[in-house]
């Protein structure tokens, strides 16, 4: 999207070992390599167990990667002196899945966002600290402030934790958050008005996002014009922009998943044609590392597959990994034969 690179990962990789006596590595993040620039939006896309909360952590700085780099405007922040890495850390926010267990159950939001406040904008008298916590409480949309002042959390709605929590990350002025499926636990009503507060920081703070989601609808809710990053198994399987990736799927994963996505006007339903994958089984842990790992579940694998893992390679506007990509049957959304 044009801007100055915040967060560069090069090659990064993340495991986890276990047993005492045999280890084994389990691998959560596989040769990822990615750039997140100022006022962008990353959408990172996958389902459970495929990476994508372990990669959000890495970018934040809350787990170091086992190989790879990960830059900050160009410094590696695991080679950064104490002092450095102290003020880099607050400049990028992580905004957690679970509302109600990121927030201090025996303190009110006024006790919840002052000390924070008090850290960062050093305010020289009492009246101002409230003062400043008030234009936050406001700005995220709890108003009245003075209503929610002196509330626990527990007297907040799910969104309304999700706000706070908002509002909490806007404290230090970050330069990129991190929003680990931030509406996967609201009521269905609440979750427009909560991406909607994030598209406004976006919008007029110019805050970069990594939003990261199973759900590629509220993805292209939160915003259309965002780069999609499918991943599958702890690769990144297809990059690129929202719109031409979502319009022109390329890759079997993508392909398989918007096939299965429900639809819920019936005319444009029943274009809908399933694709049939060779197993519905996905494995638990990751233990290999050669060959594509959609191989043993895609209908177009071959002997390469299994063999040789896929390289990116550039079609129409985006990146795809898949040896067979330029042989694949043509593949068109339903809505767009129902358009055309």
């Amino acid at each position: 999207m044009g801007g100055e690179v915040i967060v560069e990962l090069k090659n990064v990789t993340k495991y986890f070992e276990k047993g005492f006596i045999r280890k084994t590595r389990n691998y959560a993040v596989i040769d990822v390599s990615l750039e997140i620039r100022e006022r962008d939006i990353i959408t990172l896309i996958g389902e459970s167990g495929c990476g994508k909360t372990t990669l959000g952590r890495i970018v934040a700085g809350l787990i170091k990667p086992s190989k790879g780099t990960v830059l900050w405007f160009g410094k590696d922040i695991w080679k950064m002196g104490k002092k450095e890495f102290k003020k880099y850390r607050p400049l990028i926010q992580v905004v957690h899945q679970d509302p109600y267990a990121s927030l201090n159950p025996t303190r009110t939001v006024y006790q919840i966002l002052a000390p924070i406040v008090k850290k960062y904008y050093k305010p020289s008298s009492k009246k101002e600290l409230v003062e400043e916590v008030k234009d936050i409480l406001s700005y995220v949309g709890l108003t009245p402030p003075e209503y929610f002042l002196n509330k626990y959390p527990h007297h907040l709605s799910g969104g309304m934790k999700q706000r706070l929590a908002f509002a909490r990350t806007l404290i230090p002025k970050p330069k990129l958050i991190v929003a680990d499926e931030p509406v996967s636990m609201i009521d269905m009503s609440l979750r427009l008005s909560v991406l909607g507060l994030m598209k406004k920081l976006n919008e007029e703070l110019g805050i970069a996002f990594i939003y990261i989601s199973h759900d590629i609808a509220t993805a292209r809710y939160f915003a259309d014009k965002a780069i999609l990053a499918l991943m599958y198994l702890g690769r990144i399987v297809e990059l690129g922009p929202m719109d031409e990736v979502i319009g022109s799927p390329l890759h079997p994963y993508l392909r398989a998943i918007l096939s299965a996505s429900p639809i819920p006007d019936p005319k444009i339903a029943r274009y809908k044609r399933k694709m049939e994958l060779k197993s519905l089984d996905v494995p638990r842990e990751i233990v290999q590392l050669k060959g594509c790992p959609f191989s043993p579940r895609c209908p177009y694998s071959g002997d390469i597959c299994f063999e040789q893992t896929p390289q990116f390679k550039e079609y129409d506007g985006h990146k795809v990994a898949c040896h067979f990509v330029d042989k694949l049957p043509k593949w068109t959304p339903p809505w767009q034969v129902a358009t055309s």
